[in-house]
């Protein structure tokens, strides 16, 4: 599982660690994450984020 970067805020989905914030579990891929899911830093959706390797 490849990791996310917020392009606004630089905020990294890091799947291994999950979201707490959003009680997104460890483990779970950014392709997982519910639609309405947002950046726990600064609030943005999904289409924000770009993959990282």
């Amino acid at each position: 599982m490849n990791n996310y970067k917020c392009t606004v805020c630089g905020y990294i989905y890091r799947p291994e660690r999950g979201d707490k914030l959003h009680d997104i579990e460890t483990n779970t891929s950014f392709e997982d994450l519910p639609d309405d899911w947002r950046c726990p830093t600064c609030n943005q959706p999904k289409m924000a984020f770009e993959e990282i390797k």
